[in-house]
Formats: C-alpha cells, sequence, structure tokens
C-alpha cells in the first residue's frame, strides 16, 4: 500500500516521540519520558482499536486522531503550550468536540444500517450531539485523573477551566452534528461531509441501507 501524506505525519510524530524519550534518557527528564512514551503509545491504539472492531479509518482521521494526541498530551504537557498559548486548551477542546459530535453521528447513522428514512434527521443530529457531550464529559474526568493521579496540570484552573472546556464541547459537539444532519439532506459542512462520506464508503458493510454511488 503507497504512502500518502497522512502516513508520513503520523511517521514523523512518532519519530518526534521516539527522539524525545531516547534525549529524555540522557538527561534523566523523567516527567518528559514518561508524557513522550505514553504519547507514542496512543499513537498506535487507534488503528489497533479499529482492527479490533472491524472498523476501517481513512487516513485522512487516522492522521487527524493522531496529530490531537500528540498536541493535547506531548505539546500541551511538555511542549508546555497550554501555559504559552491561551488559546491552545480552547482549540482542542472545540477540535475534539467536534469530532465527537460528527463521531457520534457515525455511530448512530450505523446503527440504522446507514437508512436515512429510518428517523427524522434532526433526531439522528440530537443523539449524535448527546454522544459528542457524552465523550466530553469523559475526557474531563480523564483530565482530573491525570492530574489527580499523575501531578499533571490538565485541568489549569479548576472548576472555571472544566466548565468552560464543557460549554466550548457543546458548541464543537453541537457543530459536528449539524454536519451529520446535513450530510443525510445531501448537503455538506466544509470538509466534514466528504470526511463522512469517506468513513461510510470505506465501512459500506455496516452502512447496507445507505444508497450506492
Amino acid at each position: 500500500m503507497p504512502k500518502t501524506t497522512s502516513n508520513y505525519i503520523v511517521l514523523a510524530i512518532q519519530a518526534v516521540l521516539g527522539v524525545e524519550i531516547f534525549t529524555g534518557v540522557l538527561t534523566q527528564n523523567l516527567a518528559a519520558i514518561f508524557v513522550a512514551s505514553v504519547t507514542l503509545g496512543l499513537t498506535f491504539l487507534p488503528s489497533r482499536f479499529a482492527r479490533f472492531f472491524g472498523v476501517s479509518l481513512p487516513r485522512t482521521v487516522l492522521a487527524s486522531i493522531v496529530v490531537f494526541i500528540f498536541a493535547t498530551l506531548f505539546l500541551g504537557e511538555v511542549g508546555d503550550f497550554y501555559e504559552k498559548f491561551w488559546w491552545w486548551d480552547v482549540v482542542l477542546h472545540f477540535m475534539s468536540a467536534l469530532s465527537f459530535g460528527a463521531m457520534g453521528f457515525l455511530l448512530i447513522f450505523m446503527l440504522f444500517e446507514g437508512d436515512r428514512y429510518a428517523a427524522p434527521a434532526w433526531a439522528l443530529a440530537t443523539l449524535a450531539f448527546c454522544v459528542g457531550m457524552s465523550l466530553g464529559g469523559l475526557w474531563e474526568i480523564f483530565e482530573y485523573s491525570m492530574d489527580s493521579l499523575f501531578g499533571m496540570n490538565m485541568q489549569k484552573s479548576g472548576l472555571d477551566d472544566t466548565m468552560q472546556d464543557l460549554i466550548v464541547d457543546a458548541i464543537g459537539a453541537a457543530i459536528g452534528a449539524f454536519s451529520g444532519y446535513l450530510y443525510l439532506k445531501g448537503r455538506q459542512l466544509g470538509g466534514l461531509g466528504k470526511i463522512l462520506e469517506e468513513f461510510v464508503q470505506a465501512n459500506a458493510r455496516f452502512y447496507r441501507k445507505t444508497p450506492k454511488k
């Protein structure tokens, strides 16, 4: 299978993390070694989970997940981007919530086997929004756990940061779910519709009732 830009992005990120681990060993920087190792391990999980569940992830989706993991854990914590750029956390939460909303739509649509007429488009979008918000809430629990167990500072100012994140999550999840609504109506919201279509086509057996193009 030929390499694509998405493949090279993933490989480049994994190479950077490998170098960081090696450098951390030389300088005995245990915190950098730990975060880089965890981040590197997580970059391999999306494809593993996809294969485990029998789902095909388009390369652009896989690369986007890896970039998000790298930006959140490594750049955010080791690179201290959360402190250097006030908007870093906001952007990441918005993008993750946007993805969660779109992911929620794909999961709900999968349950209906790709039947566009099994339920109103607004109902599927509403369920997708709920899934997106649930995943956003789970991420907040993850941040709290990392701060409590490993002394990280993912929550920043505590309650205020959590509530701001949840508000951003709600906006992102709503847009992601709305992209699913437009997809069912034969329209697109930016490039999200194309990504949804790529996923549906790559996993056609789960969307058997989707009309062939």
